[in-house]
């Protein structure tokens, strides 16, 4: 990769895997809902300014059906149910958790993807991945369903749909540039997510704490605006394979400040748990056994 394209990589990986700290502290004055709801409002301003300062392409009328399923999978989704798991579950356990989104695309894969097969290393990738999920929910395991247990469900859930909207978003909208593609679903994002915080919880209550707000900008501006732009950039320079790498890091960012910041505890189920799941996206992601696809090969894979 060049010099500009390991910038995004660092800047994902960090800015991406402090979310989940962030989330914990919006979380102790505003509802899922409504926290979610502000954020994305923040994005869409910020990702309205630079699309008047890059004046690109714009798309298709056609594309709003496409920007419509991306802002509910790929936004919307995942969003709340991050947001409304983090109640139950630590900022740790959620990067964690949410670390699995590669190996949930790679299933899919199998099935919408012509050209991509498995191979034994994904086998071992996936299996991998998989046990680390088995060990971080191993002490609720033979209990009834708990809060914990739901929280965690809530993040690969949330993880399951990330997969979702990547295998669309290859299919339907890569010749789109970035901003485009970030702007379009989130602005069905924001249509969906208000339009539940209205109906659910009638009245909006803004924060009041300083600390509320600079979670909301932090996430809105540097996590979902400018991210979101940088990560579909990314993925144009380098392809999919190489763009899913930066979930490497969700999990050591995510757990280190969690620690620091939020006093959470690290046990055991944390370190194996968190190991065996880098391990299988790593194994997913290897070059060994792997063929590239038509798509990826012109892409600088």
């Amino acid at each position: 990769m060049t010099l500009k394209s390991w910038l995004k990589f660092l800047y994902l990986g960090v800015v991406w895997g402090a979310t989940f700290l962030w989330i914990k502290i919006g979380l102790e004055e505003l509802t899922p809902l409504t926290f979610t709801a502000l954020r994305l409002s923040v994005a869409l301003v910020g990702l309205l300014v630079l699309l008047f300062i890059t004046r690109p392409r714009l798309p298709k009328l056609a594309n709003g059906w496409d920007f419509l399923v991306l802002g509910v999978f790929n936004i919307a989704l995942p969003f709340l149910l991050i947001t409304w798991s983090e109640q139950h579950v630590t900022s740790g356990m959620a990067a964690i958790l949410n670390s699995t989104a590669p190996l949930f695309t790679m299933l899919l894969a199998q099935i919408f993807v012509q050209d991509d097969h498995i191979t034994l290393p994904k086998a071992l990738g996936l299996l991998a991945g998989f046990a680390g999920v088995v060990v971080l929910v191993s002490d609720e395991l033979g209990t009834a369903m708990t809060g914990e247990r739901w929280g965690q469900l809530g993040v690969l859930a949330a993880s399951l749909s990330y997969a979702v909207a990547i295998i669309f978003a290859r299919r339907r909208t890569f010749d789109l540039a970035p901003v485009v593609q970030a702007l379009g679903q989130n602005f069905f994002a924001n249509l969906t997510v208000w339009g539940l915080a209205f109906g659910l919880e009638g009245s909006l209550s803004l924060p009041r704490l300083p600390m509320t707000w600079l979670a909301i900008l932090w996430l809105g501006i540097m996590a979902t605006c400018i991210g979101t732009v940088l990560y579909y950039g990314l993925l144009k320079e380098v392809g999919p394979t190489r763009t899913t790498l930066v979930t490497y890091l969700f999990p050591l960012v995510g757990v280190v400040l969690g620690v620091t910041f939020l006093q959470e505890a690290l046990d055991w189920r944390i370190l194996l748990g968190g190991l065996l799941i880098i391990s299988g996206v790593a194994i997913v992601n290897s070059p060994i056994g792997w063929r590239k696809t038509p798509a990826e090969a012109t892409q600088n894979e």
